[in-house]
Order: structure tokens, then sequence, then C-alpha cells
């Protein structure tokens, strides 16, 4: 029988337009050759214009759903994504308590349309409950600010962001500069508060980037899943996410998504 390929699971809300969320997470987790399994924990009404309603689940239903594919499959590596509200926060935080396996931790507040997707009341459970169990956070330069109150618009201003961020328990920080102000390449700073792993990658101009975070965090899990070291597995997801930008394609009326195929091929 066949070996089965890294199991990976996602800890996120639904996409109904399939760009983002849990959706883009299980693409991401194919493409990349893992196993890809899922705990929702939010329905959002979604589309390339925005977010038109969210709904949480209950925490019951995001525990049973957790025990069910942990206590059985096992996984290899754990994707956060968003989480919607306190009380899913701290219940996910205390599921991932039991676990010895990386956790990347993309703390989702807000989407790609500046709509919300995370409770204001839920910031302080991120920091004290979340942040602490993951190996990876993967904050944009708005979820640092929001998050810690550092904002970062320079190459320069990375660093303290970073060690903002590790202040609240992760073993690293990568902080996503692709919103910089200066600067002619999408620059990255990976630390875990001793050694940097500063990565660049062409700006490609490019307005169909919906799903850009999930994606890049869902990649980072698929490659630990795989053994890589955190270094390698952000240098190969960040690899990934700028092939899958440059690829992105209009859809709807909005912003379209990231091309988490890309590298599969596509018929003429």
């Amino acid at each position: 029988m066949r070996t089965p390929p890294p199991r990976v699971l996602t800890v996120a809300g639904s996409d109904s337009g399939g760009g983002a969320g849990i959706q883009a997470d299980l693409k991401t987790m194919l493409a990349l050759g893992t196993h890809g399994m899922s705990v929702l924990t939010a329905i959002t009404a979604q589309n390339s214009l925005g977010v038109q309603g969210v709904w949480e689940l209950p925490a019951e239903a995001v525990r049973r759903q957790f025990h069910s594919v942990v206590d059985d499959i096992g996984v290899r590596a754990v994707k956060t994504g968003m989480l919607a509200s306190a009380e899913l926060v701290e219940t996910v935080a205390d599921l991932l308590a039991g676990l010895t396996v990386p956790v990347v931790v993309d703390p989702v507040g807000v989407s790609k349309h500046g709509d919300s997707l995370l409770a204001p009341e839920a910031l302080e459970a991120v920091r004290t409950a979340l942040l602490p169990k993951a190996t990876v956070a993967t904050p944009n330069l708005d979820e640092v600010a929001q998050l810690t109150g550092v904002r970062a618009e320079t190459e320069a201003d990375l660093p303290r962001a970073a060690e903002a961020v590790l202040a609240h328990g992760p073993r690293w920080a990568l902080i996503k500069g692709g919103h910089l102000k200066d600067g002619d390449a999408a620059v990255d700073l990976l630390t875990d508060g001793t050694v940097e792993h500063w990565l660049r990658a062409p700006r490609h101009d490019n307005r169909h980037t919906h799903g850009t975070g999930c994606t890049l965090a869902s990649a980072i899990a698929a490659e630990l899943a795989k053994g890589r070291s955190v270094p390698e597995a952000v240098a190969e997801a960040k690899d990934y996410v700028t092939g899958a930008i440059a690829a992105g394609f209009a859809l709807g009326g909005g912003i379209g998504p990231v091309d988490h195929g890309w590298r599969l091929g596509r018929d003429a």
C-alpha cells in the first residue's frame, strides 16, 4: 500500500469564494504534496468584493472536529487562521496545548477588503493564549499594529515589529512586509530573536492577491510537515506564494485570488 503523504491540519474559517480561508489552505496543501484536513471555525458569505456575512461555529463543534481528526488520523503540522471570537481563540489554544507538532499561527484580523474577521475583545486571547503556542507567527503589518501597537512602514522597522510579536511567545516571527512603503521588492523578516533571515522577492504588479496570507501560512505548515526546518519551510513557502501571486487571476468584479495550482501547469 502507498505510504500516505504528510498530514496537515488547518483550523480556520470558510471562504465561499474559494480564494482564502479553508479553501485556500487545502488547495495549497494539495499543491505542495501533503494531505490537508480541516477544522472549520466560521462560515463567511464572501466573494471578490468583500465579506457579506460571518457565522461562528460553536466551540464544541470545533473541539469535536479537532479530536475527530487528531485522535484517529494524526497530524504532522497545524495552521490556524480565522478564529473570529475570544471563545474560539481560547478553545483552539487549549486544543493545541496537547500537540507536539509545529504550529503556524496566522493571526487573521481583517480580510483583504478590510472586513473585520476577529472580534476586538479576542485580541488579548490571541496575545496571551494563542501566540505562545506558535512555532511560527505570520502577521502582516496591520496585524502587527493591531496586536502590538507597533507600526512598521519601512524595511528598517521590521526588526522592531518582530521583537514586539516575539514578546508574546511564538518561537519564530515572520513579519510580512508586502505593504511596506519603501523599495521595489516584497520583503519579509523571519527571526527567532537571535538570527534574522531576510526574504526578498519581486513585487508583482497584480491586484489579484486574495488569499496570500492564508496561502503562505499553509505553505509553511506543509513544508514543516515534510520535516523542513523553520527557515527552510518559510523560504520554500515564500517561493511558492510569489509564483501564486504572479499567476493570480481576475474572478468576479473585485479582487481575484492567487493561483494555488500554478506549479501544476495548465492545459492550453
